[in-house]
């Protein structure tokens, strides 16, 4: 019997340093998360701001590997990952 496929997560926290970087994230933002979305096996992917202005908290859920895989390699090749990518995030993944 074939073995279920397990959801990948994603959870953490994206801190900016500056107000600058979270105007970055802001006006990068939008496109990132309408790409996402329309990804193979993307479940869910939400990024919100806290009660901290500069922290942002990411949650995404992958049906598997491949598409969790899928999505950072195509996150790594966009205009979000070039503008953001000195940006401080504190992630953790679970299967």
């Amino acid at each position: 019997m074939d073995k279920p496929e397990t959801q990948i997560r994603l959870s953490g926290l994206l801190r900016c340093a500056s107000g600058n970087e979270v105007e970055i994230v802001k006006t990068h933002l939008p496109d990132h998360i309408r790409l996402t979305k329309t990804e193979p096996g993307c479940i869910s992917f939400e990024v919100s701001q806290t009660d901290d202005p500069l922290v942002w908290r990411v949650e995404e859920v992958f049906s598997d590997r491949a598409a969790f895989d899928f999505h950072q390699q195509r996150t790594r090749a966009s205009a979000w990952f070039t503008a953001t990518s000195m940006i401080q995030r504190d992630y953790v993944v679970t299967e």
